[in-house]
């Protein structure tokens, strides 16, 4: 069985709470299911298959990803471990609470490049998946609202509609997710620009439980409408039993993990 580390705050890091019949508010929801996703240190491994559309040869990468989320940051430190010859890419990203995301990637043959504001959109090793979506909280934005109900493969899915404050710093205006509420995860998630455009849809197609007995995402998609490819991604390994410092999450790790790749 596979489980997926709560890797991105887009889902990733989104895992189950005690479940409510009829959650009393949308912020009621938000702040459940915000809960899961401050899950402080954790490791994992993730598969990722960049598949291009409609057919073409899809492209396999092995990752490590050490991730550290508390309320008063979200770090990530992801590092290539296959295919031997892009052993070296690694980028690592931080988000303070009530600031904008940087980070750093590191570039053969010996040189750290910042992450600048631009590139928070821009696919992590070439995927579907963002910069941005592996540190943004959106179920801690300010605004929730409950927008409606629907049914995705055949479960009740309650809609919300999560957008930023001011003090956000997103590229994204707003995030609607259709919540499993009896389980308390969410199904399908859309992310929106800001002259109302889809950016991206996450799918997530397996559930399964975590090393904490959590229910948590353990396989999903990421689609961007428009685009020629889409991003599978299936997580295993997850540990919550390990200590990370702000050392793990510094530019000098990228050197350090780099110079002798797992």
């Amino acid at each position: 069985m596979k489980f997926l580390l709560p890797l991105l705050i887009l889902i990733t890091a989104i895992s189950s709470s005690p479940a409510q019949d009829k959650p009393a508010s949308a912020a009621d929801l938000a702040a459940q299911l915000s809960a899961g996703v401050l899950d402080n240190s954790s490791t994992a491994r993730l598969k990722m298959d960049i598949i291009p559309t409609p057919g073409g040869e899809k492209t396999v990468r092995q990752l490590k990803v050490n991730a550290r989320r508390t309320k008063a940051a979200s770090e990530v430190h992801y590092q290539v471990l296959w295919p031997k010859e892009r052993k070296t890419d690694s980028f690592v990203l931080r988000k303070p609470a009530g600031q904008s995301a940087r980070g750093e990637l590191f570039q053969t043959p010996d040189a750290v490049k910042p992450i600048t504001n631009a590139q928070l959109q821009d696919g992590i090793f070439g995927s579907d998946l963002a910069y941005e979506d592996l540190v943004d909280n959106f179920f801690a934005w300010p605004h929730q609202e409950i927008i409606g109900e629907e049914t995705l493969n055949r479960v009740p899915c309650t809609i919300l509609l999560s957008k930023p404050g001011p003090g956000d710093h997103s590229g994204y205006t707003s995030v609607k997710s259709w919540i499993d509420t009896k389980k308390m995860v969410p199904l399908q998630i859309e992310k929106y620009g800001p002259a109302g455009q889809l950016i991206r849809r996450i799918t997530i197609t397996l559930m399964a439980k975590d090393d904490l007995n959590r229910l948590v995402p353990a396989n999903f998609s990421v689609e961007r409408p428009g685009q020629r490819s889409r991003t599978v991604l299936e997580g295993s390994n997850i540990k919550h039993s390990v200590t990370l410092t702000d050392a793990d999450f510094s530019p000098e790790v990228l050197r350090a993990t780099t110079a002798k790749p797992e």
